[in-house]
């Protein structure tokens, strides 16, 4: 008798494409909730030059990545060439894990000694 070979069935991978999209539109209501206008960028205007997400911050640039690994600096540089002349900020996150920001130290020292005050 001939043994019938059982098939697994197997889930079917994440469109990476998809879940950028989905992790944009996340990433854009986090902003929104925190006062800040926001939308993904792409959905609009269409072209490799469009930010993930615009906002209403003055010379700010995001580069948005939903992924479960990856190498940041290269998307701390992507970042920088698409956000020429902007304050690049990395936002990343994986599976079941919180938000996280990227961004050059020297700007977060900028950031921290604004937030304090005492501009030097």
């Amino acid at each position: 008798m001939a043994r019938r070979q059982v098939q697994k069935i197997k889930k079917a991978p994440i469109n990476s494409r998809k879940k950028g999209a989905v992790g944009e539109l996340e990433f854009a209501n986090m902003l929104k909730l925190a006062g800040i206008d926001a939308r993904r960028g792409q959905q609009f205007s269409g072209g490799k030059d469009s930010p993930d997400v615009v906002t209403d911050l003055t010379d700010v640039h995001f580069e948005v990545k939903r992924k479960e690994s990856g190498n940041l600096y290269e998307w701390y540089e992507q970042a920088k060439t698409d956000g020429i002349g902007k304050l690049s900020i990395v936002a990343h996150r994986r599976n079941g894990a919180q938000w996280l920001a990227i961004l050059d130290m020297h700007d977060l020292l900028d950031l921290l000694i604004l937030r304090e005050g005492t501009l030097l």
